[in-house]
């Protein structure tokens, strides 16, 4: 691993703009924790809802995240960051427990599958004892292809792509790309083999 730059102190960008385009930054920046406060009241009202309040979830689910697909479900507890740097595609299924951390963009195809307790996590935190300590940290987006199943307690980490039709066995962590169309499991997750079409 390469050393993280140390931020400018002359850089003229808020917080968001930094965080936006991946840069190191502050995130008790106040616009930034006024977007978490949000995320966090939408994401509590989402998790108290009963099973038969379908609408209720929905319209919460339409205001929170960036794009959410027709027929697509998610089961309470939700957790996120900020909910609108995630877009899920149509017909997905999201079991309990799913973490979605999106400093950085999350982008959830059509038709993919996530086990319980599936965690997404976008954000990086400098090796530079300094930097940590000051409380600078970075994020690398998470793209998810159409039809992925991912197992039971999957971990993708930050700046991961994984291809469409993949499968990721429950309790793998993805530590790197993976390629459309294979079985992958472990941790790291690796390619055992190619699935049929």
């Amino acid at each position: 691993m390469s050393a993280t730059p140390t931020p400018d102190p002359d850089d003229p960008r808020s917080m968001r703009e930094r965080m936006d385009a991946g840069d190191l930054y502050l995130a008790d920046d106040p616009e930034l924790v006024d977007a978490y406060v949000r995320a966090q009241e939408l994401t509590q009202a989402y998790n108290a809802t009963g099973v038969r309040e379908r609408e209720r979830r929905t319209a919460i689910l339409g205001e929170l995240l960036g794009a959410v697909g027709e027929d697509t479900a998610i089961r309470p507890p939700l957790h996120v960051d900020y909910g609108s740097r995630i877009r899920i595609g149509a017909r997905g299924f999201a079991n309990f427990g799913l973490v979605a951390l999106d400093v950085a963009p999350i982008t959830i195809g059509d038709d993919v599958q996530i086990g319980p307790n599936v965690q997404l996590l976008t954000p990086l935190h400098p090796l530079e004892a300094g930097l940590r300590r000051d409380k600078w940290e970075n994020a690398l987006p998470i793209a998810i292809g159409d039809n992925v199943w991912l197992g039971g307690g999957v971990v993708v980490c930050p700046g991961v792509t994984i291809g469409a039709n993949t499968v990721v066995g429950a309790g793998s962590v993805v530590t790197r790309d993976l390629p459309a169309g294979v079985l992958a499991v472990g941790n790291p997750a690796r390619v055992v083999r190619e699935l049929p079409a």
